[in-house]
């Protein structure tokens, strides 16, 4: 039987598992005791805004990657948990494209009514976690508020720190001498910072859509975003402009692989984020790119070099609070006997098909 398990991270992903653990206890079933770890003083993930950038309180790298003016940008319809709608939290009809604290509004909403925050034990990194030979985990955590450590045991671990906290920073020739500013899209917390500069992006993906726009909408005088692929083609404003791949900088005029060249004040690098669990040692350590199919993990939760560990949300994530609920609750069903995990053997194979058949799609449209 499982007694305890061990949930690190509280954002969307890890309160999904919180909250799919309680409506099993509502309904009259044993759980297991479920202890979440999360480094932040409060729940929310990356919705938690935070001024900080850099490190935390305690030295920490900074969890999030919010910005203080974000909007969604994908409609609420396709992000509404199926037992707490919008409507039922609001008591009444709201935008599609709601701004950021409407959203964490939301996501609080459905755990305070559920109840599961003494499940979480706040301002609480996980330094390491390891697999005993005898079964289970040794747990090492640090309270940062005491500044203490504690070592315990839990049979199941699940993972649910996301993916988009770590920023991927590539250099250029020249960064060491550019006589402006640059920073990853996580430290970008302020658009006004860019009024009237003249701004260069790297990177054609979300990031780089939202933040070129919400510069743009504050006054930058130009945006310049650099691709490495293909442009996003959007009919933009007469100063964004799309051009290809940065070769270098020079000072401070930004030179691309095409010939042309543009002065900038200021590099946002929206290049992406990596998973990055330095809590977890290799044999536990899930290593993958950016995709649908992640890596050794069956039925992109459970990972297949030790069915006791789990990992939520890994994913490109073409969804997402719907996504982390069907698969916590999925994660739930199969702590708690209720899903029989295949032979190891018939997990891989279950990776290797399912990266396979992404690897055949074409374009975006035929991921769905």
């Amino acid at each position: 039987m499982t007694n305890r398990v061990a949930v690190i991270g509280a954002g969307p992903s890890g309160l999904a598992q919180l909250r799919a653990f309680q409506s099993a206890k509502d309904k009259g079933a044993k759980i297991p005791e479920i202890v979440c770890f999360e480094k932040q003083s409060d729940w929310g993930g990356l919705w938690n805004y935070s001024w900080r950038t850099g490190v935390d309180e305690y030295g920490n790298q900074c969890h999030g990657s919010m910005y203080r003016y974000l909007w969604s940008n994908g409609p609420k319809e396709g992000l509404e948990f199926a037992d707490y709608t919008f409507e039922e939290h609001f008591g009444k009809a709201i935008a599609s494209f709601p701004p950021r604290a409407v959203l964490f509004d939301y996501i609080k909403g459905r755990v305070e009514k559920a109840g599961v925050r003494n499940m979480i034990r706040f301002s609480t990194i996980v330094r390491d976690v390891r697999a005993l030979a005898s079964g289970g985990f040794e747990v090492t955590t640090r309270d940062e508020v005491a500044d203490l450590d504690t070592t315990e045991f839990f049979d199941k671990v699940i993972v649910a720190t996301g993916h988009f906290s770590v920023p991927n920073v590539p250099e250029y020739p020249g960064f060491d001498q550019f006589s402006g500013r640059i920073l990853h899209a996580h430290d970008f917390r302020d658009a006004r910072e860019f009024s009237s500069k003249n701004l260069l992006i790297l990177g054609t993906s979300y990031s780089a859509e939202d933040i070129g726009s919400q510069c743009w909408k504050y006054g930058a005088k130009s945006i310049t975003v650099a691709h490495r692929t293909a442009p996003m083609g959007y009919d933009w404003p007469t100063n964004w402009k799309e051009v290809p791949k940065l070769d270098r900088v020079e000072g401070s005029t930004a030179h691309f692989i095409d010939g042309t060249s543009t002065d900038v004040d200021a590099i946002i690098l929206c290049t992406g984020y990596k998973h990055h669990f330095p809590f977890l040692p290799d044999d536990l350590r899930l290593k993958t790119t950016n995709r649908l199919a992640t890596t050794d993990l069956y039925k992109g939760v459970v990972w297949t070099k030790n069915p006791n560990v789990f990992y939520l949300g890994m994913q490109d994530q073409w969804y997402t609070f719907n996504m982390f609920d069907a698969q916590a609750w999925w994660v739930r069903d199969c702590i708690m006997d209720r899903i029989v995990l295949p032979t190891p053997k018939a997990m891989i194979q279950d990776v290797v098909d399912r990266v396979a058949a992404e690897d055949t799609i074409s374009d975006d449209y035929g991921c769905y």
